[in-house]
């Protein structure tokens, strides 16, 4: 990526979706009753056939506040409470599993949070048994979770192992104690490794890391050393975010100190710097802030057209209907979205009366699922085709899309896209600026609705 320079990387980094949906979830629609009621319907009516499932699990408890976080949290060291939860959780999971066709087999698990690991071991394993006994995991199910080495004892690992765990992503952000120091999230790099060792001692050999870059107090220099220390661990992915400052939609960002930030330039070196030296390390750049090793399954994902994109980020499952359970959880199966309420005790309430704990719908238009198959063809496949894009939506791409065609000759000028023979092709260096292709054709973008409640695309 040396050949984008700083000044171009600046002129894109604007505000926009990350694109884990689309539309994205600010356009979800506050719920009533007769929402609730279609959604059901909706949702028995497409599983009279089998199809396959996903499943995510939204614990949400944390024992301390990372300032810079922007999770749907909530801060104790009441271990107990997770008890309490898994109740409400077991409740919910009730309520889905009824409607599922009895074939339908689950291809994907992912906990997050929140701090899964806040949970004992022998909650872990409960989880893992009430999932086990109301759906259909085959040996073959992608099973993930997301871990806080601070908080995480070998019999955890080996509790998760048990339970079907095959992929684990360690919370890492920066290895440097000041850095560490100023987000109030002390963790002496010895507990990544200690954890690290663990996984792939108990077979939970796919390990990623989350890194952050743009905190207070970082520089190239000790950033440089944090990825210096986290590929000594020779991770299978990393994803490498942007901190995104909004304290006004953020209130614990208040507690950073402004004035110990990156400057803008520094930041985005910080960026060029990690794509060039995770490139030369053997790492592939997927696109965004995804890399895995040339050899892992995104890799491969990547290169056969299975990669998709869903809230967890990357994937190599494509296709599989998404139910989410716990407070703040967003599903998505065929024409719906739907999110959980993200208030804890309401989510209880909800559930006490027999009721779904769903807070927000909406119900795709044909637009909206033409817009999406063409997006996520640009953030998965690096590119598309008008003719595909044609037979199977029965419109004339250059009729239908005249605007936002417009809108990309900017990035085709500067060498991002290639538009040609009918075609969308994402280049190399164009890889970074995936969202803000997308956001070419995002109708409710497009419509100048506000992106404040975005990050930074770059």
């Amino acid at each position: 990526m040396e050949d984008v320079s700083l000044d171009l990387i600046k002129k894109y980094n604007v505000q926009g979706p990350r694109y884990t949906s689309y539309p994205t979830a600010v356009q979800f629609q506050e719920a009533n009753e007769d929402d609730i009621v279609s959604l059901h319907q909706y949702l028995v009516e497409r599983n009279a056939d089998p199809h396959p499932i996903s499943l995510y699990f939204h614990i949400p408890f944390c024992f301390s506040l990372c300032w810079y976080c922007g999770c749907t949290k909530v801060i104790t060291k009441d271990q107990d409470r997770g008890d309490l939860y898994l109740d409400y959780l077991e409740k919910e999971m009730d309520q889905v599993a009824e409607m599922l066709h009895t074939d339908s087999e689950v291809v994907q698990i992912h906990f997050g949070g929140g701090t899964p690991t806040f949970l004992k071991p022998d909650q872990l394993q409960r989880l893992g048994k009430a999932i086990h006994s109301r759906f259909n995991l085959t040996d073959q199910t992608e099973f993930g979770v997301e871990i806080d080495p601070r908080k995480c004892t070998q019999e955890h690992i080996q509790t998760l192992a048990d339970i079907g765990c095959n992929r684990a992503s360690l919370g890492v952000q920066d290895t440097n104690e000041k850095v560490q120091k100023a987000i109030h999230r002390i963790q002496p790099f010895e507990q990544t490794q200690q954890v690290t060792k663990w996984l792939r001692e108990s077979g939970i050999n796919s390990i990623n890391f989350d890194l952050i870059y743009g905190l207070p107090l970082q520089t190239l220099k000790t950033f440089r050393k944090t990825m210096d220390d986290v590929i000594s661990l020779v991770p299978d992915r990393l994803a490498v975010y942007s901190y995104a400052h909004i304290p006004s939609m953020m209130p614990a960002q208040k507690l950073l100190n402004e004035e110990d930030m990156p400057s803008t330039d520094e930041k985005l070196s910080m960026l060029q710097l990690s794509i060039s030296y995770l490139t030369d390390n053997g790492y592939r750049f997927i696109g965004m802030d995804h890399f895995s090793r040339e050899d892992e399954e995104l890799s491969q994902a990547m290169d056969d057209g299975t990669l998709q994109r869903n809230f967890q980020g990357y994937s190599t499952l494509a296709g599989a209907d998404l139910y989410a359970f716990g407070m703040s959880g967003i599903s998505n199966v065929g024409n719906y979205y739907w999110q959980n309420t993200k208030e804890l005790g309401d989510y209880y309430n909800l559930l006490d009366n027999n009721e779904s704990p769903v807070a927000k719908v909406l119900q795709l238009c044909k637009d909206d699922r033409l817009r999406h198959h063409l997006i996520m063809r640009i953030m998965c496949k690096m590119g598309l085709s008008f003719n595909e894009i044609e037979e199977k939506w029965g419109i004339v791409f250059e009729d239908y899309f005249s605007s936002s065609l417009e809108r990309l000759s900017e990035l085709q000028a500067d060498g991002f896209v290639e538009v040609s023979n009918n075609k969308i092709t994402i280049t190399e260096r164009g890889r970074l600026f995936l969202r803000n292709v997308a956001m070419c054709f995002d109708k409710y973008l497009n419509r100048k609705k506000s992106a404040r409640s975005f990050s930074k695309t770059v």
